[in-house]
């Protein structure tokens, strides 16, 4: 399961298999991004329609992130035993029953309904940091990891782009903004389905081939039955995971709560139309094309000389950019100043989530599945508990505020990971394996050129 794994990333290259997972998985990633956050940016409009107060659409937002907790929970594990692909298929072809189902909503409460069960496709994100970690070597993995959850995480910010424009284009065909939003609202319950024949069809769970037949062959002994339970147990040990949890809940739980408020915000305390405050939200979630990827490259440049522990340190680093970024942001009453602190605060939240993947392949290699799962869990918790502090705050700018302050205590976690030095030496003698491939991969590669 192990053997064969790439040492680069060869975007081009489609024949290989890691290539077409990489890719594959980062669409499906976005896919799913994009169909949680569509309804975020028409809010303003769904707020008109059903005439929600202030308190219910907090519960919306709390709603869409909340089952997000349980099924990142169990979805880690789940790969574990049945594989990625299989996996990935299942949730994108589940999750667009709901997607569907929200554009049908008559009332408020149906709507919550079906908004908090869309929050179980941003479990996508586990599954694609599982699938790339298992098809990549240790001295690329984390921009790897970084790269593929940074082109999907987009869709999010995409989705704050675009809704608007999808919802302006169906009105122009001559519908009404109260059955304009529902139109709009089945193109991402599409493309999931889209996306899941293609899942299923192009990629294969790790490069032995499918977890089904290797089953069949007695080739993933450790991975009986019981082996998806077995990987949360022993994750579930390790103080390293709940340390992560607490810090990816510090970046990726900030960054899920802006998705949901920033085009209200915008909209509510600068005078600019639906349209501007959507494509000024979506450039916050754009910047994950490039900052993860940048965060997980930095992970992965650092640790070739400093090893594990230049990993954590990066983390911190990045953080405490993050916390300070986000309390200047709070207090802008400038709109250019705010868009240029959202946007540089951004810059390092999406960054400090690259780099907390790109430690997650090295805290347990035997429970892979559960340390991605409860991870990615903390992404959300953080989330859901910043919706609980904006209801009893009952003010995004002072809830930003207090945000900023715990992500600069959450810093602290990550400089508390620390690694055994038999850990330390397993991994080190992973990396060199990996560089030492590369290069004989390289000189063999020359070698052919010039025969």
């Amino acid at each position: 399961m192990h053997t064969d794994k790439a040492t680069r990333l060869q975007l081009l290259d489609l024949s290989l298999i890691q290539t077409r997972v990489f890719h594959l998985t980062w669409m499906a990633f976005f896919v799913c991004f994009f169909a949680w956050f569509a309804c975020a940016p028409l809010m303003p409009v769904i707020r008109g329609d059903f005439d929600l107060t202030t308190k219910q659409i907090a519960n919306i937002n709390i709603a869409a992130v909340a089952i997000t907790i349980l099924v990142r929970l169990i979805i880690g594990p789940l790969c574990d035993r049945f594989g990625p692909r299989k996996t990935y298929t299942g949730l994108l072809l589940l999750g667009a029953i709901p997607v569907f189902g929200v554009a049908s909503a008559q009332s408020y409460e149906s709507f919550l309904f079906f908004r908090l069960l869309i929050g179980a496709v941003g479990a996508s994100f586990v599954i694609t940091q599982y699938h790339t970690s298992v098809m990549y070597a240790a001295n690329v993995v984390g921009t790897a990891n970084a790269t593929a959850a940074g082109w999907g995480n987009a869709g999010g910010g995409a989705a704050q782009a675009i809704m608007p424009l999808v919802l302006g284009a169906v009105i122009m065909l001559g519908a009404g903004e109260a059955l304009g939003w529902r139109v709009a609202l089945l193109v991402p319950g599409v493309l999931m389905l889209v996306m899941a024949f293609l899942y299923w069809r192009y990629t294969q769970d790790c490069m032995a081939g499918n977890f089904s037949e290797l089953h069949a062959a007695g080739a993933l002994p450790g991975m009986d039955k019981k082996g998806g339970w077995k990987s949360f147990k022993l994750a579930a040990g390790n103080y390293r995971v709940w340390l992560l949890f607490i810090t990816y809940g510090a970046c990726f739980g900030v960054e899920i709560f802006m998705h949901n408020v920033v085009a209200i915000y915008f909209l509510d305390n600068f005078d600019m139309s639906l349209k501007t405050a959507g494509l000024v939200a979506g450039s916050f979630g754009l910047l994950a094309l490039f900052a993860r990827a940048l965060g997980g490259w930095v992970s992965d440049q650092v640790a070739r000389r400093g090893g594990l522990d230049a990993r954590t340190k990066v983390l911190f680093v990045l953080m405490v950019g993050e916390g300070l970024g986000l309390l200047v942001f709070s207090v802008m009453d400038s709109f250019h100043l705010a868009v240029l602190s959202m946007l540089a605060f951004g810059l390092f939240t999406h960054m400090a989530c690259g780099a907390t993947y790109a430690l997650v392949p090295f805290i347990d290699r035997e429970a892979l599945g559960g340390v991605a799962g409860i991870v990615g869990a903390g992404g959300n918790v953080g989330a859901v508990a910043a919706g609980f502090l904006l209801l009893w705050v009952g003010e995004v700018q002072q809830t930003l505020f207090i945000l900023g302050s715990v992500v600069l205590i959450s810093a602290l976690c990550a400089i508390a990971v620390r690694f055994s030095a038999a850990h330390k030496v397993q991994e080190e003698a992973l990396l060199q394996d990996a560089l030492a491939q590369r290069s004989a991969l390289a000189a063999d590669n020359s070698a052919e050129y010039q025969a």
